[in-house]
């Protein structure tokens, strides 16, 4: 087919290769612009752009889709189908009916729950046990059209939102090519009512641990904002992104909130406690616990902030 590719982070990579690998022709590519990045915060085109670029394909970032120009030569392309994956802008109905079999979406989650912009994040911080991939046939509302294909996984207790934003990306590349393959034959299934939810931006004010709640929701922030932006707490004087953790079964109760139990990192919380797995200092790379600790003193009975 004929194919529109829009998405921009390193989610969407995956995508994009599988299209071209299957065979489909990408007429042209539209990502978000380049963005300052760096110590010197020059541009740098996003991932999509790089990749594209890599593979020879022509792209194209305007900074909106409503304008009678854009729509036109988007329009022009003459796509059968537009593939669509965290681009970042909205598609307004002379975008969306543009190409023959319409726009599909390739959307982190099993709809219509954690409609929006965070559902990898929000799946783990609610304490959802299983996600997944939908693809999607796009209407004008947010995340609210027809769902053609979708396939779950299992959220495990150690799993961060980056080891699900990797495993949902290939998901999503798989699933795309198979919807293609499949797309006069599948039958889109209206999204019920019930169960709909919405995965809000993560907030950075998220962030901070609060010692005080419960093991379970301290463990699942931990994992749903690793790594980007990274749960925090204060150590000792210095801040620390805590990337890693899981729930410590029968701890919590001899220690205050925030309170470092062991030297295995266990760390009491309102209710039970957590142990620290993966830990980042200012300024340093993301490490394991047994290796922060040998350059960094965490000792039993001092209180994380």
């Amino acid at each position: 087919m004929r194919v529109i590719f829009m998405g921009t982070p390193e989610f969407s990579v995956p995508v994009l290769e599988a299209l071209i690998a299957a065979g489909h022709e990408v007429a042209a590519v539209y990502c978000q612009p380049p963005r300052p990045a760096g110590r010197g915060k020059r541009d740098r085109p996003v991932p999509v752009q790089a990749r594209a670029e890599d593979l020879g394909l022509p792209v194209r970032h305007p900074d909106s889709l409503r304008e009678a120009g854009a729509q036109a030569e988007f329009a022009e392309l003459q796509a059968d189908v537009a593939v669509v994956v965290a681009y970042g802008l909205i598609l307004p109905r002379a975008v969306l009916d543009a190409p023959k079999a319409g726009c599909l979406n390739i959307h982190a989650s099993l709809l219509p729950r954690w409609r929006g912009a965070a559902p990898i994040q929000r799946a783990i911080m609610a304490g959802d046990t299983e996600t997944g991939v939908c693809i999607m046939r796009m209407e004008p509302g947010l995340d609210t059209g027809p769902v053609l294909l979708r396939e779950a996984t299992a959220i495990g207790p150690r799993d961060t939102a980056g080891d699900l934003h990797d495993r949902l990306s290939a998901m999503g590349a798989r699933a795309v090519v198979e919807a293609l393959s499949q797309l006069d034959t599948l039958r889109p299934e209206p999204q019920p009512e019930a169960g709909v939810s919405y995965a809000a931006k993560i907030d950075k004010a998220e962030a901070r641990v609060d010692w005080s709640r419960p093991a379970e929701d301290v463990d699942r922030q931990i994992r749903g904002l690793s790594p980007f932006p990274g749960a925090w707490c204060m150590a000792g004087g210095e801040r620390v992104k805590l990337l890693g953790s899981e729930l410590a079964a029968g701890q919590g109760t001899q220690g205050a909130p925030g309170e470092i139990l062991d030297a295995a990192l266990t760390v009491a919380c309102g209710r039970g406690a957590v142990r620290l797995l993966r830990l980042q200092r200012a300024g340093r790379w993301a490490q394991d616990a047994a290796e922060v600790l040998r350059g960094m003193a965490l000792p039993k009975g001092m209180r994380l902030g």
